[in-house]
C-alpha cells in the first residue's frame, strides 16, 4: 500500500452505544484533519452489566468490523471495554494500533485533588485494571468508587425525562451529599452527556474529569510515531454506524450537541 493511501485511512472509534460520541467529539477537535468512523453497539448496550467475556467477544466483533473497513487505528471509547478487552485485543491484533480510554484518576491526582468520587459501571470497577489504578492513588488520596447502574441506560434511551434523571442521581448520590469532594471522575463515556446534572448535585465549582484529552493526546502521539498522521489540510470526515440502525441519527445529533 502506498504511504499516502495508508495515512488517509480512517480511525475507528467504538463504544457500547452513544457514550463514545462524547469522546469522539474531543478526538475530532484535537485531530481535525483525520477521518473517523464511529461504531456504537447500541443493540447490546450497556456493557457495564455484562460479563467480562461477553464484553470481550462483542469488542472483538467490532474490531473485525473495523478491519473490514481498513482503519489505521482503533480507539476504544468505552471504559468498560477498555478494562475488559483491550489487553487481549492488543495481543490478538498486533498489526493494528489499539488504545483505550480509562477513568481519569491521574487527571484528578495531577490536579492535586484529595477527595475524589469515581462514577462508573459495575464491571469497570470490579476488574483488576481499575483496582490497580485505585491502589496507585489510595495512599495519598481518598477515593470513593460508585457503581452507577441505570445512568448509562438513561442516556442510551434518549434522555427524555429530566425528572427521572434527577431522581436517579439523587438515589445514586444520596449517601455522599455531605462529603467534601474536590473532584468527580466520570468513568463511563455516557456520563459526560449529563455532566451538568451531576455537577449540580455538588458545589458549583467542583472539578469534573472525563479523560478525553488524555486519550486524544495518546492517539495523536501514536499516529505520529507510526508515521500515520494525516497530511491533509481540509477537515476530515466523521461517519457513524451501529448494531442498531435506528441509533445512528441519535449519534449524529449528540455529536453536534455542545
Amino acid at each position: 500500500m502506498q504511504k499516502t493511501e495508508e495515512i488517509s485511512r480512517p480511525i475507528g472509534v467504538f463504544d457500547s452505544g452513544v457514550g463514545g460520541v462524547s469522546t469522539l467529539r474531543k478526538l475530532h477537535e484535537m485531530l481535525p484533519n483525520e477521518d473517523f468512523l464511529f461504531y456504537g453497539d447500541s443493540k447490546n448496550a450497556p456493557y457495564g452489566s455484562k460479563s467480562q467475556e461477553d464484553v470481550y467477544l462483542l469488542s472483538k466483533d467490532i474490531v473485525e468490523y473495523f478491519k473490514q473497513k481498513d482503519v489505521k487505528a482503533i480507539v476504544i471509547a468505552c471504559n468498560t471495554a477498555t478494562s475488559a478487552a483491550k489487553e487481549r485485543l492488543t495481543k490478538e491484533y498486533p498489526e493494528l494500533p489499539i488504545i483505550g480510554i480509562e477513568p481519569a484518576l491521574k487527571e484528578a491526582g495531577d490536579n492535586n485533588e484529595q477527595n475524589i468520587l469515581v462514577m462508573g459501571t459495575k464491571l469497570t470497577m470490579k476488574l483488576p485494571k481499575y483496582q490497580k489504578m485505585v491502589n496507585e492513588y489510595s495512599d495519598t488520596r481518598h477515593i470513593i468508587s460508585l457503581p452507577s447502574p441505570g445512568l448509562a441506560e438513561y442516556i442510551e434511551s434518549g434522555m427524555h425525562d429530566d425528572e427521572a434523571l434527577k431522581g436517579l442521581l439523587q438515589n445514586l448520590l444520596a449517601s455522599y451529599a455531605n462529603v467534601p469532594f474536590d473532584g468527580v471522575v466520570l468513568g463511563c463515556t455516557h456520563y459526560p452527556f449529563v455532566a451538568e446534572a451531576i455537577q449540580s448535585c455538588f458545589r458549583s465549582n467542583i472539578a469534573i474529569h472525563t479523560g478525553y484529552e488524555g486519550v486524544a493526546n495518546r492517539l495523536k502521539k501514536l499516529l505520529a510515531g507510526l508515521g500515520l498522521s494525516s497530511n491533509r489540510r481540509d477537515e476530515g470526515s466523521v461517519s457513524f454506524d451501529s448494531s442498531s440502525h435506528d441509533s445512528i441519527q441519535y449519534y449524529e445529533k449528540m455529536f453536534q450537541t455542545r
